[in-house]
């Protein structure tokens, strides 16, 4: 009777699993992706309103060298710790407690200078958190439902985007009291999300020494084992992010710059944008996940999305009017809802070595982050050199190659 209740446990649906990862992520990206892509930009418009451009460039360079750094590094020590509280919740909370800090400070500076520390020291904190919370899907959830879990964080990652830019946006001529808002926010979902997956001790682990070459690995990008697939996630995924980025990095900028709308405007624009953004990720993004467990189509729907996402990102190009920007979160939305549900399942499936889950999924992981600071220098780049309009063409074709780049994964279906 006991092993039947047991078989019955394995094969419920692991719901606490799913929503605190949701509420987990929702802990960090929400205020992440508020303050950088619409707080920040004001901050820096306040600072120096003549070189924003330039600047949200530079502190993008800054932060993909440090987060690509800590990312792998502070996976790795995930991946290898032993406590009380498990392997995982040690590195998200201290994380979380860290990057409250910084976005206290990010309220008191004034000066470029002080921005850039800050926001450098802010990646080396966010991404305890985020490789270690990812981890819990390879750690925990049974193969049958992958797809469904991910499909959580994929729910997590469409609420994120819009939800952090609608309220960001109402706090443009307030910064301050936006940020205050969003390290309130962190630190409540943080917590609600380690309670629901319950992570607990995993004291008499065994962790084995590392010693030469060994040691290099364990810190490393991945040189063994079926790499192939995973570098193709990886590279498809950065350039699927870029794309996306390239216009979120400078949205507020695309509406009082390139479509010449004025402040207030811009900002009721940005709310229409974010819940058109909002309303059709989600759609998509609780339709995704059971539908890669129903037809074991993972990479067909993430080639799909990245091609949606291309046409979605080169539409503001035909016209410098609001319209084409609602049109754009509309077809972005849908794709990154889908996307965004079946990729972590994906990432799973090609890891090269489940005992470095954390590390290798960090990395994969990576290409988000870097995808966030690739965008808005490619971007920078091209509004330097042409103009607003090339660069929306530009973020398609970025997405026509990561299409190709899924496409060529042998070992998912």
């Amino acid at each position: 009777m006991e092993n039947e209740d047991k078989v019955i446990h394995k094969s419920q649906f692991p719901y606490r699993l799913g929503f605190g990862i949701l509420f987990g992520l929702l802990g960090w990206l929400v205020p992440y992706l508020g303050v950088n892509s619409t707080l920040l930009p004001a901050k820096i418009q306040q600072i120096a309103p003549t070189q924003k451009v330039q600047i949200v460039a530079l502190l993008a360079t800054i932060a993909m060298v440090v987060a690509t750094i800590a990312n792998i590094i502070e996976g790795a020590l995930s991946d290898r710790t032993v406590s009380r509280w498990g392997k995982r919740n040690p590195w998200i909370l201290f994380g979380m407690l860290s990057t409250v800090i910084c976005f206290y400070f990010l309220t008191r500076v004034t000066t470029i200078t002080g921005i850039i520390i800050n926001w450098s020291l802010f990646q080396v904190a966010l991404n305890m958190m985020v490789a270690p919370l990812v981890a819990f899907i390879a750690d925990k959830a049974p193969k049958k439902y992958r797809g469904s879990i991910s499909a959580f964080y994929g729910v997590g990652m469409n609420i994120g985007t819009p939800v952090g830019t609608m309220i960001a946006s109402r706090y443009i001529t307030n910064v301050n009291h936006g940020i205050y808002l969003f390290m309130v926010f962190e630190v409540i979902f943080t917590l609600i999300g380690l309670a629901l997956v319950g992570d607990g001790s995993n004291r008499g682990e065994k962790v084995e020494k590392l010693h030469g070459s060994e040691l290099f690995e364990a810190f490393s990008f991945p040189i063994h084992g079926d790499i192939r697939d995973f570098y193709l996630a990886v590279f498809g995924k950065l350039l699927f992010v870029s794309a996306q980025f390239v216009i979120t990095g400078y949205q507020l900028y695309i509406f009082t710059d390139y479509m010449k709308l004025s402040a207030t405007s811009a900002t009721q624009n940005l709310s229409v944008m974010s819940l058109i953004l909002l309303v059709a990720g989600v759609s998509f993004a609780v339709i995704g996940g059971p539908l890669a467990d129903k037809f074991h189509s993972l990479k067909l729907l993430v080639a799909l999305s990245t091609v949606a996402m291309g046409i979605g990102v080169a539409i503001p190009a035909l016209d410098p009017a609001p319209w084409t920007m609602f049109v754009y979160a509309g077809l972005s939305g849908a794709a990154m809802g889908m996307y965004n549900s079946v990729d972590q399942a994906l990432n799973v499936t090609v890891l090269p070595n489940p005992n470095s889950a954390a590390k290798d999924l960090g990395i994969v992981n990576l290409a988000n982050s870097l995808g966030q600071v690739f965008g808005p220098i490619v971007a920078s780049m091209i509004i330097g050199f042409s103009g607003y309009r090339l660069m929306f063409p530009m973020a398609g074709v970025m997405c026509l190659v990561g299409t190709a780049l899924i496409l060529m994964i042998r070992k998912v279906h």
